[in-house]
């Protein structure tokens, strides 16, 4: 990466605040080392309890101490989806400008955040999600009912969205620029399990870029 490039992403940084939003349900066991695993840049961090049985929440509030750390209920289950929307929300409401989205089971990676965020901060994307298969050592072992439901999944989810050059479209690990999120409608975007693959839907029907990573 040259110097030039380098300045060019740090200026951007400096102008644009990150979150990170985190669903939580069932995730007790995992998700405290992966909340203290995200550094800088982010500024928020926004757990939301999705009702959880574990008590997620009040278990992230008594052991990370990390000032950047929110920490939101719902009442009842609402779903992946309904968890991250709040936390969308909560984000926007804050003046956060780029959002990401880690499941909290710990299978995401935080110090690859960088790497979804930079496309975004130099104009390239609006949206960016992870890919799976661009790595050939996670497709051999990923179970091949997985691989091949998952590459099921993904051509129609192509052709209902209209992204004909991603995939592996219920990947949970994205981030998205605030404007993009404020042109669309979340409240019509599903709650539960395809999430993701609905919101890509939405996304098409407002012109977003989107970009896999």
């Amino acid at each position: 990466m040259s110097e030039k490039y380098q300045e060019i992403i740090r200026a951007e940084l400096a102008a644009n605040k990150v979150a990170v939003v985190i669903p939580c349900y069932k995730v007790k066991k995992h998700v405290i080392p992966l909340v203290r695993a995200i550094k800088a840049p982010v500024l928020k961090i926004y757990c939301v309890d999705d009702g959880c049985p574990e008590k997620s929440g009040k278990h992230i509030e008594k052991h990370v101490k990390d000032k950047r750390v929110r920490v939101i209920y719902h009442k009842e289950n609402k779903g992946v989806g309904g968890a991250v929307k709040t936390g969308y929300r909560e984000a926007l409401e804050d003046g956060m400008d780029i959002i990401v989205k880690l499941d909290g089971d710990g299978q995401m990676d935080p110090a690859l955040i960088p790497l979804f965020i930079q496309p975004i901060l130099l104009g390239h994307a609006d949206y960016t999600k992870g890919n799976r298969f661009f790595n050939p050592e996670g497709v051999k072992q990923m179970p091949k009912v997985r691989f091949f439901g998952n590459a099921g999944l993904s051509f129609l989810t192509k052709l209902s969205s209209g992204y004909w050059h991603m995939f592996d479209p219920n990947n949970g690990f994205t981030a998205v620029h605030a404007e993009t999120l404020r042109a669309l409608p979340l409240e019509k975007v599903a709650d539960g399990y395809f999430f993701e693959s609905d919101l890509l839907f939405r996304l098409n029907t407002i012109g977003a870029v989107v970009q896999d990573v």
